[in-house]
């Protein structure tokens, strides 16, 4: 059976469980075929003296296996808000011993990173002294944040060039990719999976008694709900949806997430004169999320930048269409009026887009159907047969 050797930075842990879940999905489903062997090393950055989330981050730097996989979390040298020049040698020199021994145990077949930085130009030093094939995927952020800065775009050049093969989430992060002098003659489009079980058409009322019961979200039978889900951070631009709120009437907000932002936002919420229809649930297990996506009646993301959004996906397999920017791969997921509305990113074009949406009153199953071809079976058998063509 071949072996995979994958690093990455995005990746569940004790201390944040809901962190880059995507990727463990996909490792997961990738070993559950039973042919590859997978084995994860998950990077964990901590400055010299961990203190504060630092300090509970080096605690969750456990090594076992997970879901079928091989999962090993050394700590590496991490400097907080200066450090992203130096984090791929910082991983290279905690990484590579760890990495030499396993390849000595049991050879690995090909190093594969999961993110393009740090984690690309980091699997491309240790591929390099292994002697194996290399593969990068990316997801998004890693293209539209870190292509941007000339010390990390010289090094994911020099790694893509090293590369046996790249991956994109979209197509068209695949077209921003080539923009940037990565070679397109290597990328192939990787489509992201979709737990089946859990993510398909539920009862609405049902689930919107079941929000009431577990986060006291009570609506009236003659109010709306929209979801959006995802990080809180300015790059995600939930300000816009709850900025809406003001147009729509009778409607309520509910995000899912966290991050930075959300001191702002639930002040943002009490400036408009809206926080009692703006409810902030943090960060949710993924058995609770479909509740809430099959309980709203619209999803909201106006983003500034995606790859191709999980939660887009989740939300038309739950039957709940969407109100997006037209940012990654957008256009590659809402092909019919059903799965919902690309919108400028502006308060105005947002309240026209959720409007539609809501005088449609599209069925959940015709709406479930953009999300047909997606489930972590397909993404992991193409996985499986992009890696077989690079050993």
């Amino acid at each position: 059976m071949p072996r995979v050797l994958s690093i990455a930075t995005l990746y569940p842990n004790a201390h944040a469980p809901r962190f880059g879940t995507f990727v463990a999905r996909q490792m997961e489903a990738l070993a559950a075929r039973g042919d590859w062997d997978v084995t994860v090393v998950n990077p964990i950055g901590v400055p010299p003296v961990p203190m504060g989330r630092y300090k509970a981050l080096a605690d969750a730097a456990i090594s076992g296996e997970e879901g079928g996989v091989d999962v090993r979390r050394p700590r590496f040298t991490l400097i907080p808000a200066v450090g992203g020049p130096f984090n791929p040698a910082m991983i290279v020199r905690a990484v590579l011993p760890l990495a030499r021994q396993l390849h000595e145990r049991e050879p690995f077949d090909l190093v594969d990173a999961q993110f393009f930085y740090p984690d690309g130009p980091a699997a491309a030093e240790i591929a390099r002294d292994l002697g194996l094939p290399l593969s990068i995927k990316a997801r998004g952020a890693d293209i539209s944040h870190w292509g941007h800065k000339a010390y990390a775009l010289r090094k994911m050049k020099t790694a893509s060039l090293q590369a046996a093969g790249l991956l994109a989430v979209s197509e068209a992060l695949k077209r921003e990719m080539i923009s940037l002098g990565l070679p397109g003659r290597k990328i192939t489009v990787h489509y992201t999976g979709l737990d089946r079980h859990l993510f398909h058409p539920r009862d609405r009322d049902r689930s919107r008694l079941q929000l009431a019961e577990e986060f006291n979200v009570r609506l009236r039978d003659d109010e709306r709900l929209l979801a959006t889900v995802g990080a809180l951070i300015p790059r995600k631009g939930q300000h816009f949806a709850i900025r809406a709120l003001v147009s729509l009437e009778n409607t309520h907000l509910v995000l899912v997430g966290s991050g930075g932002d959300r001191e702002a936002l639930e002040e943002l919420a009490f400036e408009l004169d809206v926080p009692h229809r703006v409810h902030f649930l943090g960060n949710l297990d993924h058995g609770v999320l479909p509740v809430v996506l099959s309980a709203a009646d619209g999803m909201v993301l106006p983003s500034a930048s995606e790859g191709l959004a999980n939660a887009w996906v989740e939300s038309l397999a739950c039957g709940t269409p969407l109100v997006i920017t037209d940012a990654g791969g957008a256009r590659e997921l809402v092909t019919t009026p059903e799965a919902g509305r690309i919108v400028p990113r502006e308060v105005g074009a947002i309240v026209k887009g959720v409007r539609e949406i809501f005088a449609a009153r599209y069925e959940p199953e015709q709406v479930a159907r953009a999300a047909t071809g997606f489930s972590w079976e397909a993404n992991a058998a193409a996985l499986a047969q992009y890696y077989a063509g690079l050993i």
